[in-house]
C-alpha cells in the first residue's frame, strides 16, 4: 500500500468510532503507475494547500489499478509531473485493485469509464459513488455550494467527512440529469510509454479537473 502523505489520514488511523472514520477516495486507473498515481498525490497536495496539515486528516486519498502493478513504483515521467506541481512522488508503490478498497471507498473516481464499468461490476453497491474524474468534475461545477453542509472547525474532521457525503449524493442525483457532450469528454488517457510532453499534458487535465472538486470538498477555493 502506497504511503500516505502528511496531514492525510491514514489507513492505521483509529477508525472504530464512527464520527472518527475518514472520508476514503480512491483513484483508479489501469496499471495505478501513470495516471491514478498522478491523481491520489495532486489530490493529496491540494488539500493540504487549503487545509493545512493539522485540518485535512478526515480525508484519505489511495489509488490502485484494475490491472495494477502490485508494488511497482509510478513511472519517471509520472513523479516528474508532480514534481512540476510542488507534490511528492516519494515512496509510492503500485496495487491491484481489490475488492476491499472498493468496500471502504466512499468516493472512487476513475481515469476512464471503461474503468467506472470495471469497479461497479464488482459490486458493493458501487454504483453511486462510482465516477470518472472528468464526470465529478461536471457535476460538482453544477452543485450549489450553499446546499452542503458548511466546515465546522469544532468537530474532530472539521465538517469535511459530512460535506463530502453529501457532495456524492448530490453528484449522483444529477447524474441521470446533466451529461456529458460527448463520452470522451469523461476520459483521461494513458500516458503509458508517451513523451514527458504527453505526460505533462495529462497531468494539466488532472489538475484541472481536480480544481473544483477539491474546492467543493473543503469549501476552500485554491490560493491565488
Amino acid at each position: 500500500m502506497a504511503p500516505l502523505g502528511r496531514g492525510i489520514a491514514g489507513p492505521g488511523d483509529d477508525t472504530s468510532v464512527p464520527h472518527s472514520s475518514p472520508f476514503r477516495i480512491l483513484h483508479v486507473s489501469t496499471g495505478n503507475v501513470c495516471r491514478s498515481p498522478i491523481t491520489e498525490r495532486l489530490h493529496r497536495h491540494a488539500l493540504e494547500l487549503r487545509l493545512g496539515e493539522a485540518r485535512s486528516g478526515g480525508l484519505l486519498v489511495e489509488s490502485a489499478g484494475t490491472w495494477g502493478h502490485e508494488g511497482a513504483p509510478m513511472e519517471t515521467h509520472a513523479a516528474t509531473v508532480l514534481t512540476d506541481y510542488g507534490a511528492d512522488p516519494a515512496g509510492f508503490l503500485g496495487r491491484e485493485l481489490l475488492d476491499e478498497h472498493v468496500i471502504r471507498a466512499d468516493l472512487v473516481l476513475t481515469a476512464t469509464r471503461d474503468h467506472r464499468a470495471q469497479v461497479i461490476s464488482m459490486g458493493h453497491s458501487a454504483g453511486l459513488r462510482t465516477f470518472t474524474l472528468k464526470e465529478f468534475n461536471r457535476l460538482v461545477r453544477a452543485i450549489d455550494p450553499a446546499t452542503l453542509p458548511e466546515p465546522d472547525p469544532d468537530l474532530p474532521d472539521g465538517g469535511l467527512v459530512e460535506r463530502a457525503r453529501a457532495l456524492v449524493g448530490a453528484a449522483a442525483a444529477l447524474r441521470g440529469w446533466l451529461l456529458a457532450p460527448n463520452p470522451e469528454s469523461d476520459e483521461v488517457y494513458d500516458p503509458y510509454g508517451a513523451p514527458i510532453t504527453f505526460f505533462r499534458s495529462i497531468g494539466d487535465e488532472i489538475n484541472q479537473a481536480l480544481d473544483p472538486v477539491v474546492t467543493a470538498l473543503t469549501g476552500l477555493p485554491a490560493r491565488a
